[in-house]
């Protein structure tokens, strides 16, 4: 193989999709996957359901053993964190880890110029002020952050408070809860989940998490009360209880006056300064992400929200974004979007991957073409770039309960609920925006029926046709 290699930064579901598509659309020249953990590429939504309930070992989450990657014939670097890209030059700046090329391994430092750049590098767990000077105050983001919590999660019997009602903080309720723990789930929002599936079908699940015994709680946490950690703590202190600001409410019951908006705080038994504690021995921090892209400093980047891209997933000549990342022009909706959804790294991977190409190829054969010659000389030849225009889909499990959604289900400025068995936890929403149905979501349905809602949503469509598509879609027959 000849020229200059293009790189992949980021080697979880989407590197590892785009990687793939480079070959499979005929990249023959080095092709270099980048990775800041040791670990190969690995599958995440497990993290928070079946490894850390501990039904799954950590090699079931791999994407692909080293075998089945071996006929990619990557430059693999695991371990190995990209500290900055010069746009221009396309060369990035490398740093520590372990490089695997493919069979020699050694230390691996310095700059890599490229034919082109594909950026997958995903989020990383937002978290509090000192909290990870604190054992037993956990995030939940990577293999190694899965794995320390499943093993606190092993021992019985522990308190275990999860900051944040999101999807994350819901998921990890629910396995702490099935393994037996005394669980409080606290958020700033009075419902949980509310943000990404709207009030309605947040407390159909606050419902089901009460009845599970979890305790909801509505608050802001202002920090931590702590205690000398034993030998084996892990840390110089360890937690003992977390600390809420101005008071407090159960979650669904309104909210203490004098607190701010969303907050309220967190009356764990009654009144008094005691009453803004919860004792705690675990403590999960799902507290939201940011984008992995602070690594990225040169001016021609916008990386504000993730790393801003055109409809084709591009944030600069040769250099494209995909996953969690990639804040990109969505052609339908007409608006820039960024999904932090499974299925979307995946398929952004692959277009990223397809739209890469089809540039090099263009300047390998234009009058300025000479520079990057060397690279695109290895690839065959390739299709013209497309526009990524997705349905975005996610899900969620949660006890018994899946929760699955196509198109766009937050910013909706209406949502219309029906519940179609309460006790069942069946539902069905749709989601609007303008005028049209953007999003739809539906819980405890036949699979036929759920993968009928895509359709609906494929495009914006004006609200009562879309009404009666969903109607027509979901009757039983």
């Amino acid at each position: 193989m000849t020229g200059l290699p293009i790189a992949v930064v980021g080697a979880s579901a989407a590197g590892l999709a785009a990687a793939e598509a480079l070959r499979r659309f005929g990249w023959r020249g080095p092709l270099t996957l980048i990775g800041d953990e040791p670990h190969l590429p690995y599958d995440r939504p497990p993290l928070s359901k079946q490894l850390l309930q501990g039904a799954w070992t950590p090699e079931k989450l791999l994407l692909r053993t080293a075998d089945q990657l071996a006929p990619l014939d990557l430059d693999l670097r695991l371990g190995t964190r990209a500290t900055g890209l010069d746009v221009a030059r396309r060369t990035l700046t490398l740093d520590g880890g372990v490089g695997v090329s493919p069979l020699a391994q050694g230390p691996e430092r310095g700059t890599l110029r490229c034919a082109g750049v594909i950026i997958a590098t995903g989020v990383a767990a937002r978290t509090l002020p000192g909290a990870d000077r604190i054992a037993g105050v956990h995030t939940l983001r990577t293999l190694d952050d899965a794995l320390a919590l499943r093993g606190r999660l092993a021992e019985s019997g522990r308190r275990v408070v999860i900051v944040g009602n999101g999807v994350l903080g819901c998921e990890a309720a629910a396995v702490a809860r099935e393994l037996g723990h005394e669980v409080t789930l606290v958020g700033i929002e009075a419902t949980p989940m509310a943000a990404a599936v709207g009030t309605e079908v947040g407390e159909l699940l606050a419902e089901e998490h009460r009845v599970r015994g979890v305790r909801l709680l509505t608050g802001a946490v202002d920090g931590f009360e702590t205690a000398p950690a034993d030998p084996a703590g892990g840390g110089d202190r360890r937690v003992t209880a977390v600390r809420l600001a101005h008071g407090g409410t159960p979650a669904g019951e309104g909210r203490a006056s004098g607190g701010p908006s969303g907050s309220g705080g967190v009356a764990a038994g009654g009144g008094g300064a005691e009453g803004r504690l919860l004792p705690a021995d675990l403590v999960l921090l799902a507290i939201g992400s940011r984008p992995a892209v602070d690594w990225l400093d040169d001016p021609a980047l916008d990386t504000s929200d993730g790393l801003r891209c055109d409809a084709y997933c591009a944030a600069a000549p040769g250099v494209y974004a995909a996953g969690d990342v990639a804040r990109w022009e969505h052609p339908v909706h007409g608006r820039p979007l960024r999904f932090e959804h499974r299925t979307n790294a995946t398929e952004q991977g692959m277009a990223a991957a397809r739209n890469l190409l089809a540039e090099l190829a263009a300047e390998a054969s234009g009058p300025a073409g000479a520079t990057a010659a060397a690279g695109a000389e290895d690839a065959a030849p390739a299709p013209e770039r497309r526009p990524f225009a997705p349905v975005p889909y996610f899900w969620s499990d949660q006890y018994a309960v899946k929760i699955q959604a196509y198109g766009l289900t937050t910013g909706a400025d209406r949502v219309e609920t029906t519940v179609l068995d309460r006790a069942a936890r069946r539902v069905l929403a749709l989601y609007g925006r303008d005028g049209s149905a953007v999003g739809v979501l539906a819980a405890g349905l036949p699979p036929r029926q759920v993968r009928a809602l895509r359709a609906v949503v494929a495009a914006p469509l004006p609200w009562e046709e879309a009404r009666e598509q969903i109607a027509a879609a979901t009757a039983v027959g």
